[in-house]
């Protein structure tokens, strides 16, 4: 299993980023897939997640700022950055679970992380 994060950068606070998380080498719509994120000398942190039906889950300080979504045709899953924000600043990356298809994406625990991909926001 590959997951590779990508669409990261440098943007003024207030702006806007998509990253995308590209899958290969599972079934990709069996399986959950969440954004995590990590700063320097903090604690990784969840994001955001999305479930085989669609269902969706945001991490508080991320909520009503950053949408997820999926397209299974292209293994990807796509996590737009809105209204950026100096601590939104860390590496992103996304993570994948095998799940049912009514799981309870609020309490995944992942199998598979991959690479980040860093997101600087300056103020």
């Amino acid at each position: 299993v590959q997951l590779q994060a990508s669409g990261g950068g440098l943007v003024q606070a207030g702006g806007s980023l998509r990253l995308s998380c590209a899958a290969s080498g599972l079934t990709f719509s069996r399986y959950a897939i969440g954004w995590f994120r990590q700063a320097p000398e903090k604690e990784r942190e969840f994001v955001a997640a999305i479930g085989r039906s669609g269902q969706t889950y945001y991490g508080d300080a991320v909520k009503g700022r950053f949408v997820i979504s999926r397209d299974n045709d292209k293994k990807t899953v796509y996590l737009q950055l809105n209204s950026l924000k100096p601590e939104d600043t860390a590496v992103y990356y996304c993570a994948a679970k095998h799940t049912i298809l009514s799981a309870d994406i609020r309490t995944l625990t992942y199998e598979h992380y991959g690479q980040g991909t860093q997101v600087t926001v300056s103020s």
